[in-house]
This record gives C-alpha cells, structure tokens and sequence, in this order.
C-alpha cells in the first residue's frame, strides 16, 4: 500500500443497540475494506474504530451519518487520526 492509511473513530449516538448496527456497520466496512471493530457502549452508544485509506474511511463516516445505517442515529462524533495497524479485518464485539 503506497496511499498512506488513516484511523477513523466514530462515537454514534441515538437508537443504534439492538438493531443490528455493529453487524451492518462491519459489512459496510468490510465492503469499504477497511478493518477495525465496531462495539456497544455501557452508555447505548456504537463506537467504530476503522483503518484504510482517507476516502474510505470518510465513506464509512458518511455512511454512519446517512439513513442507510439501522436505527435511528442522532449523532456521529468523529476524528480522523494516523492509522496503527493494529487490525486484520473488521469484527464486531
């Protein structure tokens, strides 16, 4: 890979447990190929770490902010960072 690789992590509030997010969320990532994890918060929230290149993880961004992700997602707080690596694919937890 010479496109340099960035990390997206994603805090999505609203209606998002209990739907099927993190599943959906994996495909689409996964689609994307972008690896990472996507895992409930003690608090109803989905927080989504995702590596790959930018235009990838800015498509995954607006993905969790469009009305093709389940549920109902009041908002999506997000930063982009330099990727670490850490992953082999895309899993939920």
């Amino acid at each position: 890979m010479t496109e340099e690789q960035v990390r997206l992590t994603a805090t999505v509030t609203g209606r998002v447990q209990g739907v099927g997010f993190r599943f959906r969320t994996m495909a689409e990532a996964r689609r994307l190929g972008l690896t990472g994890e996507a895992v409930n918060r003690w608090d109803g929230s989905v927080f989504v770490v995702a590596e790959g290149t930018p235009e990838d993880a800015e498509a995954l961004l607006a993905w969790l902010r469009s009305d093709k992700a389940p549920g109902r997602v009041d908002r999506v707080q997000a930063s982009l960072g330099r990727a670490t690596g850490e992953f082999s694919g895309f899993e939920v937890e």
